[in-house]
């Protein structure tokens, strides 16, 4: 008897023994492997306008991603994007070989003649060489210079899909381009518009329609006859208009395409919405404030600063009543400027010595001068009630903007008083941030992780996924009809 009651007194501590080293093995393995069972190893919960987001570590990515959009969430991840780094796991800046099985977004491009894109610039297409070579970033045909680059996202899209299918190109695993329609996600429409409004659409000696109009009128028969384009009336296409005069013939009969634009400024609502469609970044004209040359509070000796077209029509005019508002304070700097006379070096020089840059309504919501104001890590004040901003659903502004009214603006005294008010302690915090957010504006080749260029495809797919919700939705009520249509015949 005394034997069996030690019997369940050995099974219990045997139990209890093999249950300990259990646990101390999957502790250990969890260390010392690459690969995490959970996601918190990889992204961290914050909560962000009462809803539960992932956020990158601050030292790679710092996106935060909804929950809502499962498949974003582990975008860096399937891509196999994620490494080791002294026992962290970070996302690499590069990848090769991107397999369209990788990519999160599979885009079909279509192969217009020259004409329509790289053209514009110059190049020439060949019997054996349909699109430039894009393996050595030096021998890219440039894109012109000027006012013109602001508004090159048209550029920087196709050089990354081209780069897609180039095994010499390291690039991020998002977007790659694929050969068949069927297998796309999104077709990309390879129009240079911006281009073709900037440099072709004034009438020259000889002609009667400008080369833009020409261009677009083609656009649109072009896609109006292909099966892609009838298949869902193009709403599954996607269509580069960042100029807000750009694609101004062609835009309602290609309405119903994704557009990428600087604002909606010039559109009327039923052609272009923030439900439907992206808004991308200015290409900044300044150049680019590493971190380490970045100045600190005290040695910004600006307190506001403007330099630019300050007599606008429309909504710009406000520009010309804040300026003789401002004029006149010691320690802003409101003046006329343009690009000539090295007015952009200027401005940037301005701008990395002040402290708040003014971002005011133009003719249109938006300006470049936002952009110009974030490389050169000067905390933007945005007076404009109508803007649209890019990437909004995940960067909160508010964290290295100031956001006022035009109305209050306006008022006297309002706008020097509210920016003297703001400690050092507070800049400082929006001025870390905004080192930490400034490269998501950033337009480069080979584009990087969450660059401009790659921020925009993230845009991107969720449209998509918001399109296919409607698309699928829509079908409820279409389906009784073709079903009955269908037993009738």
């Amino acid at each position: 008897m005394a034997e069996k009651s030690r019997f369940p007194s050995l099974l219990f501590w045997l139990i209890t023994a093999a249950m300990f080293l259990l646990m101390v093995s999957s502790l250990f393995l969890l260390q010392s492997s690459d690969f995490s069972f959970s996601q918190r190893s990889i992204f961290g919960d914050i909560l962000v306008n009462n809803s539960a987001m992932y956020y990158f570590n601050r030292e790679d990515v710092n996106i935060p991603i909804a929950r809502s959009h499962g498949s974003i969430q582990n975008l860096y991840e399937d891509c196999g994007m994620l490494k080791k780094d002294n026992g962290n796991q970070v996302v690499t800046r590069r990848h090769k070989g991107c397999e369209p099985g990788q990519a999160y977004l599979k885009v079909y491009m279509y192969d217009l003649p020259s004409e329509f894109h790289f053209g514009l610039m110059g190049w020439t297409e060949r019997a054996d060489q349909k699109w430039p070579n894009v393996s050595d970033p030096k021998r890219l045909p440039p894109y012109p210079g000027g006012l013109n680059l602001q508004h090159s996202v048209e550029y920087w899209l196709t050089l990354d899909l081209l780069a897609s299918n180039n095994p010499s190109v390291s690039r991020p695993c998002t977007a790659v381009r694929v050969k068949n329609s069927s297998d796309a996600d999104i077709v990309f429409v390879p129009f240079f518009a911006s281009l073709s409004y900037n440099r072709y659409s004034k009438l020259v000696e000889g002609e009667t329609v400008t080369v833009n109009k020409v261009l677009q009128n083609r656009l649109v028969k072009f896609l109006k006859s292909r099966s892609e384009w009838k298949r869902l009336a193009g709403k599954d296409h996607l269509i580069v208009a960042h100029h807000p005069n750009s694609l101004l013939d062609a835009r309602r009969k290609l309405g119903s395409a994704m557009f990428v634009l600087a604002d909606f400024g010039r559109y009327p609502v039923e052609i272009a919405n923030i439900e439907k469609d992206v808004i991308a970044p200015y290409k900044h004209m300044v150049r680019t404030i590493p971190d380490f040359e970045s100045a600190p509070f005290d040695k910004r000796p600006i307190l506001v600063f403007f330099q630019g077209a300050i007599y606008r029509k429309d909504g710009g005019a406000i520009r010309r009543d804040i300026y003789y508002l401002l004029k006149d304070e010691p320690d802003v700097h409101f003046t006329f400027g343009s690009v000539g006379a090295n007015g952009v070096s200027n401005a940037g020089k301005g701008m990395a010595s002040s402290k708040f840059c003014l971002n005011i309504a133009g003719d249109t919501p938006s300006s470049n001068r936002l952009f110009d104001a974030i490389a050169s890590q000067c905390i933007p004040v945005i007076i404009s009630d109508e803007i649209e901003l890019p990437f909004e659903d995940v960067l909160d502004y508010s964290e290295f903007s100031i956001f006022v009214p035009a109305s209050d603006a306006l008022k006297p005294g309002y706008l020097v008083n509210l920016l003297r008010g703001i400690s050092k302690q507070k800049w400082t915090v929006m001025w870390e941030r905004l080192k930490q957010v400034q490269r998501h504006f950033e337009y480069q080749y080979p584009s990087e992780t969450g660059d401009a260029v790659q921020m925009i495809w993230r845009d991107v797919m969720y449209k998509i996924s918001s399109t296919e919700f409607k698309l699928h939705k829509n079908r409820r009520s279409i389906q009784p009809k073709l079903l009955l249509k269908r037993s009738r015949k």
